[in-house]
């Protein structure tokens, strides 16, 4: 159960727009692990994933059906988001060390135009464009059957699960090999704010 006090945070929290700014506002957590949604609440820090199991906890209470949508990379991190949908697009709520890789309103068509909407901004510190490939939009399991709310044991179980979901490329074998390195000026613009201390390094 939420305590009182995790419920007042929450009732705060009905909107994909006031989730991004609360998960914004808490530092980054760089250490691996995959925790529970309330781990933000408790930590009062988080990373991509429990950001994202938190912005799904908050999105129930409201009228947006959260899913998780798994972004892979190649020698760099993966990263996690939170899609929803509004009136019929979608767009994401997600906690990342970078800025480009956060939020996306909901104009996008598809998840994959969603998920291609972060291409440019997903490099890693040689400067390569590092997105290759993302997951099916995931429904969490009921928190009956797996409590990814308040077990942290329960995060790699939702890792688990969504690894086994279909997952699609993004790019072919060529296009790969031919990538433009990111712009000077696009890379540095990215590292404001960044805890270095999170960063994949190879």
């Amino acid at each position: 159960m939420w305590t009182r006090q995790e419920q007042a945070i929450l009732r705060k929290l009905q909107t994909p727009e006031r989730v991004q700014a609360f998960l914004d506002a808490l530092p980054y957590r760089c250490e691996d692990g995959h925790f529970s949604a309330r781990a933000a609440l408790r930590d009062k820090r988080a990373h991509c994933f429990d950001g994202s199991l938190l912005a799904a906890a908050c999105l129930l209470k409201s009228k947006y059906e959260p899913f998780l949508i798994d972004l892979c990379a190649q020698d760099d991190d993966d990263h996690m988001l939170c899609g929803f949908r509004w009136r019929g697009r979608w767009g994401a709520v997600a906690k990342s060390n970078f800025p480009g890789l956060r939020f996306r309103e909901p104009i996008f068509k598809t998840p994959r135009e969603l998920v291609l909407s972060y291409f440019e901004f997903y490099f890693n510190m040689r400067g390569v464009k590092s997105l290759r490939r993302h997951s099916r939009p995931f429904r969490l399991p009921p928190v009956s059957r797996v409590d990814w709310l308040f077990d942290d044991r329960m995060g790699d179980v939702i890792v688990d699960l969504l690894s086994r979901a279909p997952h699609y490329d993004i790019l072919s074998h060529h296009q790969g090999r031919t990538l433009r390195r990111v712009d000077k000026r696009l890379f540095e613009s990215q590292l404001v704010g960044v805890d270095l201390k999170g960063v994949h390094r190879e």
